[in-house]
Order: structure tokens, then sequence, then C-alpha cells
């Protein structure tokens, strides 16, 4: 199966934020190459809040470009086998975590945001990952910084697309 093919599943058995979902398969219905960077239009990216339950804490990276605090994530692959994939490989890359598992269920959010030109916004699907006990990071090319956070510390330094991720997350576990 394509990975575009992957994400219209995904999206067609998401059972949540109906408008947007709809959005983003009538995006990846007009644009073929909707899961590529190369779709000025816009595209697909995937990406997981890394959680430690245990310690009641998020992982988040201080954006390289946007320098914003955000959950690990982008671009998918085309070795990517399915947006589960992309999402799992962004949050171990971008964590520097072996180990990392998602929650089972599929995504946990959409959300769809603009970004700086030629591309005009990213479709992204959201996960969560879970870090086993003892995991330690290690900061990426991509970070300029890389930090656990409390969760009723995460509001005060991102914005509220994570702190809505966060939420629906919380309510997974």
């Amino acid at each position: 199966m394509s990975l575009y093919d992957d994400a219209v599943l995904v999206l067609k058995s998401y059972e949540d934020q109906e408008e947007l979902r709809r959005a983003y398969l009538d995006h990846l219905e007009a644009h073929p190459d909707g899961m590529w960077k190369s779709c000025t239009a816009g595209h697909i990216t995937a990406s997981a809040l890394v959680v430690d339950p245990g310690h009641g804490r998020v992982l988040l990276t201080l954006h390289k470009k946007l320098r914003m605090w955000l959950q690990m994530g982008g671009h998918c692959e085309p070795q990517d086998a399915g947006l589960e994939a992309a999402a799992l490989r962004e949050a171990t890359e971008e964590s520097g975590i072996a180990g990392l598992t998602l929650l089972p269920g599929g995504p946990v959010r959409l959300d769809r945001h603009p970004i700086p030109p030629p591309c005009h916004c990213h479709f992204d699907v959201q996960y969560a990952a879970v870090a086993g006990p003892g995991a330690v990071q290690e900061i990426s090319d991509e970070s300029l910084d890389l930090r656990w956070f409390a969760y009723d510390e995460v509001a005060d330094v991102a914005d509220e697309s994570v702190v809505r991720l966060l939420k629906a997350t919380r309510a997974r576990l």
C-alpha cells in the first residue's frame, strides 16, 4: 500500500474533527502529490507528542526554524510504510529516544497550520508516543533545545495546538 493510500485510510477511519478531517481528504483528492513537501498547496505531515506518563511530563523540541516549543514531527518520506511509521520515525529521530511506542487507536488529533513560503500549510496528523522508563533524550540537529515539561507547564511554553494535543493525549492515557 502506498503512503498516500495509507493516509486516506487513516483519515477515513479517524472519528473526530469531522470538518477538518474532510478538509484533509479533500486536499488529498485534489492533490495526488499532497503527501510530499514539494506540494506547495500544502502537504500531510506526521508528528508525535512524546509523553512519560509515569512522571506526568512531555518532551518538547525548540524548533530550529520556528523557534517554538513543539512536539516532534515533520515530513513524510518515501520509505515510510504509513503515517504511523512516519510519526514514530520523526519522534525517534528528533528525541533520540529508542523504543518509543505509539498510543494505540490511531491519530490523537489533526492540526492544520500555516507555514512560511513556499508552501502554504501543513496538514499535520498527530500521534502520541510513550517513552519507556529511564528514557534518555538526545538533541538532534533540527532542534535548538530538547526539554521535558510537566503537563501543567506546557501551556506556559507552547502554543495552543500543543496544549490541545496534550489534552487529547491525556484523555487516551
